[in-house]
């Protein structure tokens, strides 16, 4: 199975042939079948991939290396000495750089095969280049970082989304465009800061992007905006916006028999659009003009975008918060469809196969009439819509399957009624969004995606329909959605969808906490530390407890199935009747496509009473999928066993702490060390009381950091040091301006840090987060004179058993199953990961096992004196003396839990479950 463990595995073996060899002539082939199969082709060289295809230049020839029919890619291989930015003698004596010398070769072919990405390679590196920007600086992947980075040479073989990666290239060029329109007219107005100029300058671009968009579309006469509006001079241009939004305002029997003809000659639109007489329209400007009619009309063709992602582009193009933040957000349509598809469009489809493989032409014509029926009667809530994305991609999906289903009737009967062909309206599809712009983006990407897909259907038809006059939509509802009831929306939501808004319980403003507490209530179990997304889930439970058959899929931050979010949440909705039907595990969710910040996210798609999916569920895992009986909450194939903080562990092993707070008034109690040089220098007594502090990076990539530790010194030592007395009074001072009241009373004692958990012996330290690439967390014992900071934990009294335990791959899939994550880097905790962890009850034999193991574990270690542990536990580089050692320990801790090695990792989490829930039962009695 291709999966991205075994395309990691094959990216290694190949880096490791390749490494060191290049000849651009003798080796350019076996190296691209070679990685093309990495990437899951299973026979390149069966014509995948042709290579030396001739390519005329004026009057030579050349030969390109290689190109990739179904994907559109044109490769430029050079040797492994060659720079690839550097230009190369040529044939006919031009110098040329491999890129220009590839876009030489393309410039030959036929339009068809014109490439969509140009790589150039010299086997150690690739360049890549973008063809939608062949101005821009390309893309470096390097073969060494090809195991981790594999992913990224996925256009190569992609097919299926080169559509939609056209869409999304052309919809973030039109949010350009409209970027640059936005900020012309802004600065037109009087005061660019009032809210209400504010308002009004989205609705005029909202207006203005619906015009270029029907002039190119078909809604009306091609270039008919553009041709209105060029005979106008720049003082003339608002005037006759104003004239134009009135007679599209204005239905044909009703306006002036006397309008001039380019005006009379615009339809009627209707839909509200253009109903608002009252918006404040700025005297226009030559370079308003120009951009509007040459930008916007002349060289730009609106009707190739893709309303599903442009709504949301040009929302955040238009937002002042989001302009700020410098980035244009949108949910890819990919990612939609992680959500969408499992919860209903799959099974659609598989319907609509069924009855395409009807052979009684009757039966077929029947159940056609039944299914486009019953895809035209179900109705979608998203209580989170923002510029409507989710519902605009959800209506073009059904109306898609509406048009596969005409395609049939077509081709069977021998009279249909045109004027009942399509069935899919836009009216089913409901939204909550609190942002009033967003609102009318939302109705406006619904529109444009209901004239492409009547333009599909025409196709289908050879028969023009009616687009105008917009029938007035009101789906889209203007509020909090937290503070309206759902169920007055309609009669009834047969799905609701979503993404709503990602805020963790630390970082939510005075609205949003007031938001919680009207949702849950103030009984609700540790609310506080509850993401805001949680709400949705409570509301969507809720709403489907009154109506059962309803269904629900949810986009979330991957904190609500981790660590104390899990009980917290899910603890009492399991009770009220909660059931997982389908779930996206863990994975990165690109939602902009300007500066790409990236969130970690799940899906979870959710039923109750009798829209239970009594099926297998559908669990994903990035690229693969099982069918499971089962998921609960930590979105494992498991039973529903929650697991709540503990203030002591629940089997008899050391206590585990936090490591010691200094809350000093950032950072006066604590030393880099070129501070440490300079204090020593002026007062050397004072290295009695500086010990080497240890954070997360100090430990795991050995970056040098001290503290003051004055546990022990008397007050004479301390007024006598300038230094000490300095920053000590800092300490104070920072302390009693402190809101926090404990803070204030720890005033008292400003030379002491604010929490001391420091043994007087050898401890073990565990760094409280840790990348997610690790297959082990490091760990390891510390000597009493380092200071542990707050950002670990520690535990006093641990032996070489207890470490070989926590350090085994038992330890650590429980670990991976219960902790939180920060973004996805594990975050361990003793409440949660250490205190619940249900040890083994090893026998002495097997426990000396383990202990000589967790010797060997340290000793492979220290023969790597150079090393850090971020260079140790690399899963890529990890030495195979220290993996060796870890594979001989985890054997050993298994063997004392009773587990065979061949357990996978998700029969070992489900085993440790199991053991968990017997003890909690056991601590009960």
């Amino acid at each position: 199975m291709n999966t991205p463990t075994s395309q990691k595995s094959a990216a290694r073996d190949f880096v490791t042939f390749w490494t060191g060899k290049g000849y651009e002539k003798g080796q350019t082939q076996p190296f691209w079948i070679g990685l093309l199969r990495v990437l899951g082709v299973e026979n390149p060289d069966q014509g995948y991939i042709e290579f030396e295809d001739r390519a005329h230049i004026d009057a030579a020839h050349g030969f390109i290396d290689g190109y990739i029919p179904a994907t559109h890619v044109l490769i430029e291989q050079k040797s492994l000495d060659k720079n690839l930015r550097a230009g190369i003698s040529q044939s006919d004596g031009s110098i040329l750089t491999p890129f220009q010398q590839a876009k030489r070769y393309a410039v030959d072919l036929p339009y068809s095969r014109r490439p969509r990405f140009i790589v150039v390679s010299n086997f150690a590196e690739f360049d890549i280049y973008d063809m939608e920007n062949p101005n821009g600086e390309p893309e470096r992947l390097l073969l060494k970082d090809l195991p981790r980075e594999f992913y990224r040479l996925k256009f190569l073989t992609d097919t299926g989304s080169e559509n939609i990666r056209r869409e999304e290239e052309i919809s973030k060029r039109a949010g350009d465009v409209v970027g640059l329109i936005y900020d012309a007219l802004l600065k037109q107005y009087r005061d660019p800061t009032n809210p209400q100029s504010l308002k009004s300058l989205n609705e005029l671009c909202v207006r203005l992007v619906f015009l270029l968009y029907a002039e190119d579309a078909d809604v009306f006469t091609h270039l008919q905006f553009h041709d209105y509006l060029v005979r106008c001079e720049a003082r003339d241009a608002r005037r006759a916006l104003i004239e134009l939004f009135k007679v599209l305002d204005t239905p044909t029997e009703d306006r002036d028999p006397y309008l001039e003809a380019d005006l009379a000659a615009f339809p009627y639109v209707n839909g509200g659009l253009f109903a608002n007489e009252n918006i404040e329209i700025p005297q226009f400007t030559d370079e308003i003009l120009d951009l509007i009619l040459r930008k916007g009309s002349e060289d730009f063709d609106w009707k190739g975008i893709s309303p599903t992602i442009f709504g949301a582009v040009f929302e955040s193009t238009l937002n002042p918060e989001t302009r700020r933040s410098g980035g244009m957000h949108y949910t890819s349509v990919e990612n939609i469809h992680k959500v969408i598809d499992p919860l209903f469009l799959d099974a659609l489809k598989d319907q609509l196969a069924d009855i395409k493989r009807e052979t009684t032409k009757k039966k077929q014509i029947a159940t056609l009439h039944a299914f486009t029926d019953k895809i035209a009667s179900l109705t979608f809530l998203d209580p989170a819509c923002g510029s409507g994305n989710f519902l605009t991609e959800t209506y073009i999906s059904l109306r898609r399957l509406e048009n596969e289903a005409l395609k049939i009737r077509f081709g069977n009967e021998t009279q249909l009624d045109l004027g009942d062909l399509v069935k899919v309206s836009i009216g089913q599809f409901h939204g909550i969004e609190i942002n009033d712009f967003a609102c009318s983006v939302a109705k406006t990407a619904l529109w444009i995606a209901e004239n492409q897909m009547l333009r599909e259907t025409e196709a289908i038809a050879h028969h023009n329909l009616e687009f105008l006059p917009l029938k007035n939509y009101d789906g889209i509802v203007e509020g909090n959605a937290l503070r309206i009831d759902w169920m007055s929306l309609a009669s009834r939501f047969d799905y609701i969808v979503g993404n709503p808004p990602f805020s963790g319980g630390k970082k939510m403003g005075a609205e949003q906490k007031k938001d919680m507490l009207h949702v849950f209530g103030k009984k609700w179990k540790n609310r506080g530390n509850m993401d805001y997304v949680s709400c949705w889930y409570k509301l969507a439970l809720d709403y489907m407890k009154a109506q059962p058959a309803t269904r629900t899929a949810l986009v979330s931050t991957n904190s609500v199935t981790q660590g104390q979010s899990v009980p917290s949440l899910f603890g009492p909705l399991l009770k009220r009747g909660l059931s997982i039907d389908f779930a996206h595990r863990s994975f990165r969710w690109d939602s902009e496509s300007n500066s790409k910040a990236h969130v970690h996210c799940v899906i979870i798609g959710f039923s109750c009473g009798e829209g239970r999916d009594s099926t297998k569920k559908r669990l994903f895992d990035g690229d693969n999928m099982s069918l499971v009986e089962h998921i609960n909450p930590y979105l494992l194939p498991i039973p529903d066993i929650l697991v709540d903080t503990r203030t002591q562990p629940i089997c008899d092993v050391p206590t585990m702490d936090s490591g010691n707070m200094p809350n000093d008034g950032k950072g006066k109690l604590l030393l880099s060390p070129e501070e440490r040089e300079t204090v020593l220098r002026k007062e050397p007594d004072l290295a009695a009381v500086i010990r080497p502090f240890v954070g997360v990076d100090e430990f795991i990539i050995r970056k040098c950091r001290y503290c003051f530790w004055l546990v022990d010194a008397s007050p004479a030592f301390l007024r006598a040091s300038p230094t000490l007395r300095a920053r000590v009074e800092a300490v104070r001072e920072a302390r009693l301006a402190s809101p926090a009241p404990p803070t204030r009373e720890k005033a008292n004692i400003p030379h002491l840090f604010f929490y001391i958990s420091q043994p007087d012996t050898t401890y073990l330290l565990v760094p409280g987060t840790s990348s997610e690439n690790r297959r082990y967390i490091p760990i390891d014992f510390m000597d009493a004179n380092t200071i542990a900071s707050n950002a670990n934990l520690i535990i006093p009294k641990a032996t070489l058993y207890h470490f070989g335990v926590l350090t085994s791959n038992v330890h650590m899939a429980w670990m991976r199953a219960v902790a939180g994550r920060h973004e996805m880097r594990y975050r361990y905790s003793n409440k949660v990961v250490y205190n619940n962890f249900p040890w083994p009850e090893p026998t002495e034999e097997q426990k000396a096992r383990i202990e000589e193991t967790a010797h060997d574990v340290l000793a492979a270690r220290d023969a790597h004196p150079n090393c850090t542990f971020a260079d140790l536990y690399d899963d890529s580089f990890m030495p195979p003396d220290l993996r060796k050692a870890h594979q001989e320990n985890d054997r050993a801790v298994m063997a004392a839990y009773g587990f065979s090695v061949k357990m996978t990792e998700s029969e070992c989490v489900a085993e440790l479950f199991m053991r968990y829930r017997a003890l909690v039962s056991e601590k009960r009695r």
